[in-house]
């Protein structure tokens, strides 16, 4: 019942820097939580970063702290996720999420399974 799409994918060099974009519409209202997750070829569906939707908390996955930033545009109903100093380890389709579950802490939203609504991907890829 939430749509989103993502987007600013594309192909960066390492040290680089990239902003994805990801547009909720639809029951925007029942969102609680944004989250964002990267899969790279034969490995697992990975956390990045998650907010709270109707805040500015903010949690992250230990690979990223320090060098992603997620943040949120409520007016224009969009995520970004800012990627700085990116590695080639970066390299994944990453995905944005919403959850309509009303768990107390951002970190309860590190599973997949929190979240009911997923966009198309958009593909990051960092050249050595």
């Amino acid at each position: 019942q939430v749509q989103l799409v993502e987007s600013g994918g594309g192909l960066v060099e390492t040290g680089g820097s990239l902003r994805l974009s990801c547009v909720v519409s639809g029951r925007t209202f029942s969102t609680s939580v944004v989250g964002w997750f990267r899969q790279a070829p034969g490995k697992a569906r990975e956390f990045v970063a998650a907010i709270w939707w109707g805040g500015t908390s903010t949690y992250y996955a230990d690979s990223v702290k320090g060098r992603f930033t997620i943040s949120r545009d409520s007016a224009e109903n969009t995520s970004y996720l800012q990627m700085n100093s990116l590695k080639p380890e970066d390299t994944a389709v990453y995905y944005c999420a919403a959850a309509r579950s009303g768990r107390p802490t951002l970190a309860s939203y590190r599973a997949t399974s929190q979240y009911a609504d997923w966009g198309q991907g958009t593909q990051v890829t960092v050249s050595s």
